[in-house]
């Protein structure tokens, strides 16, 4: 197990590493807000589609089907817990400050940090399933996790669930890899260049939050450490427990680990914004929780890596 945390510390490493250029970027000024939407949406529009297309571009086997089953049944299975449990546990006596919090603790950025770690510590397998857990999530935020925001079911629309760029990827990528579609270099080529940006740009952009945290906004908010407790501790212990149980494949079960041990998504302070709500909670605990999740995730996937 002690082989398995380092080997997994040290792409946590890498990756802490590249979100210290956040940081920079943000003290000396070179990034701002404007900037970092920008990019995330590049991110979000551009760079997501490309590694999930990549990702499913491979000959089709009948393992991988059984495997892209397995691994979305496991991600629905664990974020219906997670609602559950968040609106049974957790409570403010703001409403809106109360949604914020419960989006925080339900939805991980199994995008911007979970995927480049699985790719880092199983390789293009990881990213495959990966991409699964990613098309599950999408569906989630763009119909519950409006409403949660929102406050508002008017505000769940077809239309954005169905342009969502990462659920697009993830519809053309099943049906490269159910169809046996080879693309040809011209377009697999870009799309290869694309993916590769999937690991930096999204490290950078959480470095930029990062470098907004304050030692006050640290100590003083005080149910941000529970939040903290449950996304980063609870409800992957959960997520591993019953994949451990289900005796699923050690790979999907790492990759769910992983996915559902990741920070709050990068999308909360987003999401706050568009529906009104305190976008400056939401950065701050997807920060705090970045931070904490740097000692959390080396040893929840070693121990993954460990009991498969």
């Amino acid at each position: 197990m002690l082989q398995n945390f380092i080997i997994v510390a040290n792409q946590v490493a890498v990756l802490f590493i590249l979100m210290a250029l956040g940081i920079v970027s943000n003290k000396l000024h070179w990034l701002d807000d404007k900037a970092v939407k920008s990019v995330t949406n590049i991110v979000l529009y551009f760079v997501t589609p490309c590694v999930i297309i990549n990702s499913f571009s491979r000959e089709v086997e009948k393992s991988l089907i059984y495997g892209l089953i397995i691994t979305a049944v496991v991600a629905a299975l664990t974020f219906g817990f997670s609602i559950a449990f968040a609106h049974l546990w957790i409570r403010d006596k703001d409403p809106d400050v109360e949604r914020v919090y419960r989006y925080a603790a339900i939805f991980g950025n199994c995008g911007f940090m979970a995927l480049p770690l699985e790719e880092a510590v199983l390789g293009d397998i990881g990213t495959f399933y990966g991409a699964v857990y990613i098309a599950v999530f999408n569906l989630i935020v763009w119909t519950y996790g409006v409403w949660l925001m929102s406050g508002d079911k008017s505000n769940v629309k077809a239309k954005a669930l169905t342009t969502n760029p990462g659920l697009i990827g993830t519809v053309i990528g099943i049906l490269i890899l159910v169809c046996g579609i080879k693309l040809p270099n011209l377009i697999a080529t870009p799309i290869s260049y694309m993916a590769s940006l999937n690991t930096p740009l999204p490290m950078i952009i959480i470095g930029y939050y990062l470098g907004n945290l304050s030692v006050k906004k640290l100590v003083s908010n005080k149910k941000q450490y529970l939040i903290a407790l449950y996304r980063l501790i609870l409800f992957p212990a959960v997520t591993l427990l019953m994949v451990w149980m289900a005796k699923v494949d050690p790979i999907i079960m790492v990759v769910c680990t992983i996915a559902s041990a990741a920070p709050t998504a990068a999308n909360t302070a987003m999401f706050a914004t568009l529906y009104g709500k305190d976008a400056e909670l939401g950065a701050q605990i997807m920060s705090v929780t970045t931070l904490i999740s740097l000692i959390t995730l080396p040893l929840l996937v070693a121990f993954a890596q460990f009991i498969s």
